[in-house]
């Protein structure tokens, strides 16, 4: 599979244009049929999710990873993980906007779902707790989070 470009720009709600409404349909549409951490590596939409959340484009990043989460079996360290990811995405987007309040709930949200995730596999989706724990306290900080190598 070729990889995917970016976006051409970065939705920011009441600062940019949003995408069109099927803008994402298409690697949407690839997200595996039940997501695993077995299979995580080869499911398109949950690489490119993360490739969004790492270039910082968190509405994106959360549009993407929304059927991942969805085809994550319920009360799995899967959904839990891809959960938090998509809560830490809503955290970044929240900080960029000002949102103080919101981006401190969204990412304590997303780090009690990653220590749920962790407590059944050491890391689900290819992400440890630690992964979650330094995206949170780079987004605290004002810099970058990353999740990806």
């Amino acid at each position: 599979m070729t990889a995917l470009p970016l976006p051409d720009r970065k939705y920011v709600p009441g600062v940019t244009e949003r995408h069109a409404e099927d803008a994402f349909d298409t690697i949407r549409d690839q997200a595996k049929a039940v997501t695993e951490t077995a299979t995580a590596v080869e499911n398109p939409a949950w690489a490119y999710g993360l490739r969004l959340f790492d270039a910082g484009f968190w509405w994106e990043a959360h549009e993407v990873l929304e059927p991942v989460w969805m085809n994550a079996r319920p009360n799995s360290a899967e959904r839990a993980m891809t959960q938090a990811v998509i809560q830490l995405a809503n955290g970044a987007l929240k900080r960029e906007m000002g949102a103080e309040r919101a981006w401190r709930r969204l990412c304590a949200i997303a780090l009690d779902l990653a220590a749920e995730a962790t407590r059944v596999d050491a890391a689900p989706m290819g992400l440890a707790y630690a992964d979650l724990e330094r995206a949170a306290g780079a987004i605290a900080a004002g810099d970058a989070p990353k999740l990806g190598a």
